[in-house]
């Protein structure tokens, strides 16, 4: 028997058409790409911090970088939620997020402990959003039939 068995056919069918509506798919984009919009946003908002972390990473010049990364984050972000060359923007940020990841979240280095638990988790977290990006650039260059 299959997984799809065990749900109804009306009821899978309204949940084919709200899954597969505009507005879910934006607010889906949108969820997808938080964290690439309010990390460029905090970052504007409070740019002495934007620094801080660039130089915390070893990233120098920091202002070049903490522009540039506020400037990448958005732009990306934009072309996915808006479906302007969504597969590059995903992409983008799929070798982005998987780049600081690396540099980030390195838990292998650090000593056991709750520090490194939670380093552990939000590495494999990243790698999970890395991988749906990769599905997003996926799913837009997939013929449709």
């Amino acid at each position: 028997m299959s997984h799809q068995s065990h749900v109804s056919n009306p009821v899978r069918s309204s949940l084919a058409r709200i899954v597969a509506s505009p507005v879910t798919r934006t607010v889906s984009l949108l969820a997808l790409c938080a964290a690439y919009i309010q990390g460029p946003l905090a970052k504007i908002f409070d740019f002495n911090s934007a620094l801080a972390e660039m130089d915390h990473f070893g990233l120098q010049p920091a202002a070049f970088f903490a522009v540039a990364v506020i400037a990448f984050e958005l732009a990306a972000s934009a072309m996915v939620v808006s479906g302007f060359l969504r597969w590059a923007g995903a992409l983008a940020l799929a070798g982005f997020t998987l780049l600081a990841t690396f540099i980030a979240l390195r838990f292998w280095e650090m000593a056991p402990g709750m520090d490194r638990m939670m380093a552990t988790n939000a590495f494999f977290e990243h790698l999970g959003l890395a991988g749906a990006f990769v599905f997003v650039a996926a799913f837009e260059t997939s013929p449709r039939e």
